[in-house]
Parts: C-alpha cells; sequence; structure tokens
C-alpha cells in the first residue's frame, strides 16, 4: 500500500472518528501536535544546510540565471494568485448586515516590521524563534559567499550531508507516523468544530475553497504542464502524499523536505537531469518560503469580503492599490497584514475576527494545500527555465487560459447561485440586539414609562442615601432610545448596559427600584426638583453638566463618530476628507456638548438639532449627510438600520466620558456611587456589560458538540 494511501486511509478514518466520538475525540490533538513537532525540529536546519549547499555549488552566472529567471517566475504565479483574488467576489451574493461595536475602530495601525523581518541582526534569535525569512538572507549571503571560496567542496560537501541527513530523517517520519499524525489531528479537529462557527463564514470559506481548488488542480498544474515537457499525471501523482500531508496539518512548514525531495523526482526524469538541477530545487524550495505563497496571498480574498459583508465593497477603482498593497504586507504575517488592510480600505476592522476562525477552519488545511503545490510547481518550472526546458506552446497555452477563464467563472458563478438560490439569507442581526435582555437576575423593579411620578419627599437635612434606605427604593431615570444603555427590547422590557448597572446598584443598595422615564433635556429639573434620585443613561460627563447637576466619575469613555450611509463611510474616515468636504449638514444630538465639539471641529458645517437619533434614521437621511454621535452608540443604532455605517475620522479619536447624574449638593450619595462605579470597574462587573452590551458578546454557554456517541447512542452525558 502507498503512503498516499496510507495517509488517505488515516484522513478519512479521522473524520469519522470526529464525527463519532465529538467531543471526546479532543485528547487526539496532543498527538497530532507531538506529529507536527517531530516534522518542524529539522525543517529549519534544512532549509539552511540545504540553501547554502546549493547555491554555493552554483556559478556566479547561473545563480544569477536562476535569480533573474524564478524572480520573474514568482511575478507570474503572484499575479495569477491576485487575479484569483480579485475575481472571488463574484461568489459573493447581495447580502444585508451591521455588526456590534468594535475597539478596533479607534485603535491605531499597527506598524509592520518589515526589516526585522528579513535581516537577521541576531541569526540565533531568528533560529529560536522561526524568524524563516532572516534565515534565509544569512543562508543566502553564506552561499553567495561560498561559491568562490577556495576550499567549497568540502565545506558545501558538509552542509549537502547535513541537508542529506535531515531530509531522511524527515522522510522516515512522514514514511512511519503520517497516517497516524493525520487522524489524530483530524479526529480532534472533526471533534471540536462547531456548526455554528461556520454560518457567517460560509460565503468567504466556500469560494476560498473552490478558489484554492482550481488553482491547486488545474492552474498550477497546467501551467507546467503548457511549459515543460511533463504531463499532468508526473506533477501530481508523486505529490500526493505530500500535500495530503500538508492539508491535514495546516502546516507548509514541516513538509518542506518532502516537497523537495519530490521535486527532484520530477527533474530526474529529464534528460538534462543532474545533481546542478537538483542544487536548483534546494535553492528555490528553500528560498520560496521566505516570499508569500499562493496560499497566503488567496487570503486577500477575505479583505474584499469583509468589505462586502459590512456593505463596505472596495472598489474595483482601488482594485490595483489593494493587490500591489496587500501583497507586500503578506510578507509578513497574515494576523498583522489583514487588520491593516482593513484599516487601509475603511473596512471595518471588528470583521477580523471573524478571520481568525476562517484562516482555522480552511485556510490552514486548502491554503496549505495551495502552498504546497505551489512550492513544487515554483521548483520544476523554476530548475526548467535554468536549464532551457521551458517552452511557450501558444495553441496549448491560449486553450488552457480559456478553459482556466471558464472554469473560474463557473466555479465562483456556481459558489453564488448555491447562496442566492438555495441556501439563502436572513439578516437576523437586529433581531439579536432586539432580544438582548439583561445578563444577571434583576432588583424587583417599578417602570413609570407613560406619566410622571410625584415628585419624592426630601428632607434638606437629612442625606438622600439615608432616605433611600429609609423608603426602600432607588429612583432612577432614564431617556428614551439611549440605544445600547436604555432602551426596550421586543418584549417591551426595559434594558441596556446602565438599566443593568441601575439593577445592581437596587441590588447591593437592598431596596427596590423605580426605573422613570425622562426628557433629556429636563434631566436637570428632575434631579434638582426631586423626581428621580439619579440619571442612568449613557450621559457625557460636561462641565455644563456639572453646572447643574452633580456627576459621578466616568464609569466608561465613548468615541465621537458620524453615522453614515455606506457608501459615504471613507468621506467621513479621516480627517482630511471630513475637512475637505463642502456644504456639510449634520444632524447633532441636542446636546451642548456635541453642538461645541462639532463647531469646534467643522466651523464650516450646517447643524440641525435632533431630539432622538431615530429621528435620524427614520426622516432626516436623506437631507443630512451625516449623524454625530459615539462610535459605541452608533453600532447599536446601524444593527437596527443597516444601511447605515459607523465612521471614526482618523486619527482625530476623541474620548466622551459617561457618568452618572445626581441632585446638586448630593455630595454624600456622590461619594457613594464613585464609590461603587469604583468597585465595579476593579470587579470586572462593568467590563462584563461592556462585552455584552457594546460588543455583543453573548456570556451564553454554548451546547456540547453533536456527536454519534452522546446523542444516538446514548453512552455518555
Amino acid at each position: 500500500m502507498s503512503l498516499s494511501t496510507k495517509v488517505f486511509i488515516g484522513l478519512g478514518l479521522g473524520i469519522l472518528a470526529g464525527i463519532f466520538f465529538g467531543e471526546e475525540a479532543a485528547f487526539l490533538k496532543v498527538f497530532g501536535d507531538a506529529f507536527i513537532l517531530l516534522l518542524q525540529m529539522t525543517v529549519l536546519p534544512y532549509v539552511m544546510a540545504s540553501l547554502i549547499a546549493g547555491l554555493g555549488g552554483l556559478s556566479y552566472q547561473a545563480a544569477a540565471s536562476l535569480g533573474k529567471k524564478c524572480g520573474l517566475l514568482l511575478v507570474v504565479l503572484w499575479g495569477v494568485g491576485l487575479a484569483m483574488v480579485l475575481a472571488m467576489p463574484l461568489a459573493f451574493p447581495a447580502w444585508e448586515s451591521a455588526s456590534f461595536f468594535s475597539t478596533s475602530l479607534i485603535e491605531p495601525r499597527r506598524p509592520f516590521n518589515f526589516l526585522g523581518l528579513y535581516i537577521p541582526a541576531n541569526l540565533f534569535h531568528a533560529l529560536a524563534n522561526n524568524v524563516v525569512p532572516a534565515v534565509v538572507v544569512f543562508s543566502f549571503a553564506f552561499g553567495v559567499a561560498s561559491i568562490r571560496f577556495k576550499d567549497k567542496e568540502v565545506l558545501l560537501r558538509g552542509f549537502a550531508a547535513i541537508a542529506d541527513v535531515l531530509g531522511r530523517i524527515t522522510t522516515f517520519l512522514v514514511n512511519t507516523l503520517a497516517p497516524f499524525g493525520v487522524f489524530a489531528i483530524i479526529a480532534s479537529a472533526t471533534g471540536t468544530m462547531r456548526l455554528t462557527e461556520l454560518e457567517r463564514l460560509q460565503v468567504y470559506m466556500v469560494a476560498y475553497v473552490v478558489a484554492s481548488l482550481v488553482l491547486t488542480f488545474w492552474i498550477l498544474p497546467g501551467l507546467v504542464t503548457s511549459l515543460t515537457p511533463f504531463h499532468y499525471r508526473d506533477l501530481v501523482g508523486p505529490t500526493r502524499a505530500a500535500l495530503v500531508t500538508a492539508f491535514a496539518t495546516g502546516n507548509i512548514f514541516v513538509v518542506l523536505p518532502a516537497l523537495a525531495e519530490r521535486s527532484k523526482e520530477l527533474v530526474r526524469k529529464l534528460e538534462t537531469g543532474s545533481e546542478g538541477s537538483e542544487s536548483t530545487v534546494d535553492v528555490i524550495v528553500s528560498t520560496s518560503f521566505s516570499f508569500p505563497n499562493l496560499g497566503k496571498i488567496l487570503t486577500l480574498g477575505y479583505v474584499l469580503f469583509a468589505g462586502w459583508f459590512a456593505d463596505s465593497a472596495v472598489p474595483v477603482s482601488k482594485y490595483l492599490t489593494f493587490a500591489f498593497t496587500g501583497l507586500f504586507s503578506f510578507f509578513g504575517d497574515p494576523t498583522v497584514a489583514i487588520p491593516f488592510l482593513l484599516d487601509l480600505l475603511r473596512i471595518p476592522s471588528d470583521t477580523f475576527r471573524f478571520f481568525l476562525v476562517a484562516d482555522n477552519l480552511v485556510g490552514a488545511r486548502f491554503g496549505t494545500l495551495l502552498a504546497a503545490m505551489y512550492t513544487v510547481v515554483l521548483a520544476v518550472l523554476g530548475t526548467c527555465a535554468v536549464g532551457g526546458l521551458v517552452q511557450v506552446r501558444w495553441t496549448r497555452l491560449r486553450r488552457f487560459v480559456l478553459v482556466t477563464i471558464v472554469l473560474t467563472a463557473c466555479g465562483l458563478g456556481a459558489t453564488r447561485l448555491l447562496f442566492e438560490q438555495v441556501i439563502g439569507h436572513q439578516y437576523r442581526e437586529s433581531q439579536i440586539f432586539a432580544h438582548m435582555d439583561l445578563s444577571r437576575p434583576e432588583a424587583p423593579a417599578t417602570l413609570h414609562k407613560s406619566s410622571l411620578p410625584p415628585p419624592l419627599s426630601h428632607d434638606s437635612q437629612k442625606p438622600r442615601l439615608a432616605e433611600i434606605r429609609e423608603r426602600g427604593y432607588l429612583r432612577i431615570g432614564y431617556v428614551e432610545d439611549s440605544l445600547p444603555f436604555a432602551f426596550e427590547n421586543e418584549a417591551g422590557k426595559l434594558v441596556g448596559f446602565d438599566i443593568e448597572m441601575a439593577h445592581r446598584l437596587a441590588q447591593e443598595m437592598k431596596v427596590k427600584l423605580e426605573l422613570v422615564r425622562i426628557d433629556r433635556a429636563q434631566a436637570a429639573a428632575m434631579l434638582n426638583g426631586g423626581y428621580v434620585d439619579m440619571i442612568m443613561s449613557g450621559m457625557p460627563l460636561t462641565l455644563e453638566g456639572v453646572r447643574e447637576m452633580t456627576m459621578s466619575a466616568p464609569y466608561m469613555n465613548q468615541t465621537l463618530a458620524f453615522i453614515v450611509r455606506d457608501h459615504r463611510r471613507e468621506q467621513f474616515s479621516s480627517r482630511e476628507n471630513v475637512k475637505n468636504l463642502q456644504k456639510l449638514k449634520l444632524g447633532v444630538p441636542n446636546v451642548p456638548y456635541y453642538i461645541a465639539k462639532v463647531r469646534e471641529y467643522l466651523p464650516q458645517a450646517e447643524l440641525v438639532l435632533l431630539d432622538s437619533p431615530r429621528e435620524f434614521f427614520t426622516r432626516k437621511a436623506d437631507e443630512l449627510d451625516a449623524l454625530v454621535y459615539s462610535a459605541e452608540a452608533g453600532s447599536a443604532w446601524t444593527l437596527i438600520y443597516p444601511a447605515f455605517s459607523v465612521a471614526v475620522p482618523q486619527p482625530d479619536v476623541l474620548a466622551i466620558p459617561l457618568s452618572y447624574g445626581m441632585a446638586r449638593g448630593d455630595s454624600e450619595l456622590a461619594d457613594y456611587v464613585n464609590t461603587w462605579v469604583e468597585l465595579k470597574k476593579n470587579d470586572q462587573t462593568i467590563q462584563a456589560l461592556y462585552d455584552y452590551w457594546i460588543l455583543g458578546r453573548s456570556a451564553a454557554q454554548q451546547e456540547r458538540r453533536w456527536s454519534v456517541i452522546r446523542n444516538v447512542l446514548r453512552w455518555v452525558n
């Protein structure tokens, strides 16, 4: 039985074991990780030794020819990958969407340390931390310097022997352990993966899988068969075991030695196959890992997906900028490059968290499969180019290009039809938000929303805190439509961040709770007139407020932002763009703080005062350019009205502290509330409510993963 057959059997048994045992198979991850670590232990020394031996064995002329021809080949392959990325939006159906606030909207761009990635200031640090590009640069310099070294045969023979021994170790590990390692990896992954993780990302994942399979099994092999004497089965057949191992492990690094050996087997079939050609393979395979492979480049499609998903699609006019910047940013880690590109293209950065799930589910498997085939194709085509065996047969090439275009269009078009006509999509984020309830048990409460209750009796000689405890209830004022701080959910229940804080305060004071709807403009009058004890409704801390009432210490910050229609988000996402806009007409909450800030920031703008944000979304959006509001609260409104987006003008990230209001002169109650707020910060209560109401992270526990052993046979609980 061939190795590839054994690996396929291990793959199939792993899937079946994961479905049968479910989460009980999670322990197998340890054995899968051990298999990957065993493969990794030889790779970096192998790359270093084989690159030095291969490059040092060439002449300067051969090395220059290799660099020139392989450089051109790299550009061609990158162009093919970028073309597929730019074609991926063909698979995206027209879906409506929005999301909760994300802190990434206000975070500064993370720097990309290109020099640190490629210049090995400390080789041992690069080796210890797997900084492969830096190791390759050192090995490249060492190999070039060895070309005219007097006794280079002795030197290079030692490196060649090291590379051969390391290759033998890897071959032994793959031949002996690959079926078992693949079984353990796939069984643990299948057993712990949840179907709910796929729901939001299914469009991107299917499009990515289709694109990667077309590239892996048609476009890349087709280039080889169109330009060299090889046939399709010559390329795909010998590499099957390495491809499956790469797919199962999700790690191209661990199969580099195996890919190099398979590439050498292919070039030996050529009449001109020689030691020189095998050295060329070593150099290409070892060097290729320092540059973006097609598996990595294809993940650029996620940026286009994120733009489509967030109704911030990247315009065609920016495709060239996106492709060029994306390619060079991917010389580093995609987890750094993707947020950078999302920020550059003004796509909501909160979509990045979905990338991590998608990359783990499909990028780690199908992307690595594509990267493995890319490595073999680059090595074979590069070796043939150096040996003068590349011949452009125009008739075959034109036919190949035509079939490729039709196949790609059909694959991506079928994906779009699948989601539009078969699966379909229903926008649910507004319902998720509308059905949110208090996250923890609530205090006994009475709601006054239709009529104002009589003023509370107050003895000026007696502290209000003592009065609250004597009467047995705390009366809190709230402002209607203060999403997500105070609002009525789908069931008509009053909920929100500050409403939940009010319940916590009443519980800890050991009193009941009364909630009274008030007009924001009358907040100070309601407090000082004795109608309410406090106001808890996302109220900004301002100097005007301090003059009219007693305000607590800030309990959280909000960020000043613009709420705009989706297609105008880019116009309001930077200081420069906003300042250049003429004849602006902006909606502003009837709050002096907001009015003053907007007049200072945009003195040329015409301001329209609004009593409620709902007025903007329902009646004023067509006549106003934007609503000036907080990014956190504005994100909640965009969940209900997904045709709008939040834009924070970078780099002008302005924080707005929020506070609780009390009657003027209520120093004892203020001291109590300030201490309580500080305690709620320290015990993570405020952070937990922020995560729940602002970021939309549910605290509900997920059900256990479905499995045959639990849900069908009932052998385990």
